[in-house]
């Protein structure tokens, strides 16, 4: 027997019960904070507020988004195998899906992960959008908001530049400073959104997997979700897009700082990090070999030959240039230095040839 829609819907209000209270309980001990600072009749506090569980959330979500991460570099590293076997088995797709799962499992690879932290936040952005379109319509949501009815009327009543934060988009009549804020932050997070999927694409995939299915997913990624932002954008609450956009300017400047100090093999953000490393006198294949035996046995054997051969034999013809330019610039480096510079490094550790 299915379960009637309101059955149902009462049913998520009562699963999501613990969320609504946590972020409630979030939103107003925010507020205890912020309101003698700001004041307590301020929009601006409420604003500080949401950005307060923005910053909550994602910090305690920073494992996962790591584990995202890597989860991608080590799809990114197994394309190649990956291509070899839509080769092989292109027309078997029963045997190409039974390889490729062999192959997730031997390299260590959950596709899926990759997507969990989005996943993750998925019930809290429910919950949130929840609680402040609960305080615009007189239904209140979260054990800290039921206890405390006159900060649900200071949110609902609490604007920014004379817009609502908890007014929608829609309706349009009249057409407000609501609908003007909501505006901006909806072009802004998707303007931020764009931005942090192309410098993914352009800095931290190698050009081996800029083709195949994975490329296509990220491609469809870059144009289809700023699309969805804006179409889905309309109906949510001020607070809520204020929240989506805090989030996406984290989003932004942590995947900056993953790529910039753990970059994929044998991609440009990689190229660059190696000589900022040289730079410094320090050795990045010393570095990437210390970083790879703190991992898993099943991942190292997935990003070692990467790691070895991207970043020795298979170096782009312009790093060479570069490392010649680097290496004019500081001409007082030591020989040892500017042999890893210039050209690639035997795999034996023993001492370099003498004459060379």
């Amino acid at each position: 027997m299915l379960l009637p829609l309101s059955g149902f819907w009462d049913f998520l209000n009562w699963a999501m019960w613990p969320l609504y209270a946590a972020v409630s309980g979030i939103l107003v001990g925010a507020y205890r904070i912020w309101s003698p600072l700001v004041g307590a009749d301020s929009g601006w506090t409420w604003v500080l507020s949401i950005v307060s569980l923005t910053v909550v959330i994602r910090t305690l979500l920073i494992p996962l988004f790591v584990k995202q991460i890597n989860s991608a570099r080590n799809m990114q590293l197994i394309q190649p195998k990956l291509k070899a076997l839509q080769q092989k088995y292109g027309s078997d797709r029963q045997r190409l899906g039974q390889e490729t799962m062999k192959l997730y499992q031997e390299e260590g690879v959950t596709p899926a992960s990759s997507c969990l932290p989005l996943l993750l936040q998925m019930p809290i952005f429910i919950a949130l959008f929840n609680v402040l379109n609960g305080v615009a319509r007189g239904n209140v949501y979260g054990y800290f908001f039921e206890q405390h009815p006159d900060l649900v009327k200071s949110l609902a009543q609490s604007d920014v530049f004379g817009a609502q934060l908890a007014g929608t988009f829609f309706p349009v009549s009249p057409f407000g400073a609501t609908q003007v804020l909501a505006l901006v932050l909806i072009l802004s997070m998707t303007g931020v959104l764009y931005v942090t999927q192309l410098q993914l694409m352009q800095k931290n995939m190698p050009p081996e997997s800029m083709t195949g299915p994975f490329a296509q997913q990220q491609k469809m990624m870059l144009y289809v979700f700023p699309i969805i932002y804006m179409i889905g954008g309309v109906s949510i609450p001020v607070g809520v897009l204020l929240y989506w956009l805090t989030s996406n300017l984290w989003t932004l400047g942590q995947q900056y700082l993953l790529i910039r100090n753990n970059p994929t093999p044998n991609t440009p953000a990689y190229i660059e990090w190696e000589e900022r490393m040289i730079r410094r006198g320090k050795d990045p294949k010393k570095i990437q070999a210390e970083r790879l035996a703190k991992r898993s046995p099943k991942r190292r054997t997935a990003e070692q030959p990467a790691a070895q051969t991207d970043g020795e034999a298979k170096q782009p013809a312009r790093t060479g240039v570069q490392r010649q330019q680097i290496q004019r610039q500081q001409p007082r480096r030591s020989g040892r230095a500017e042999r890893r510079k210039t050209g690639p490094v035997p795999k034996q550790t023993g001492p370099d040839p003498a004459g060379e």
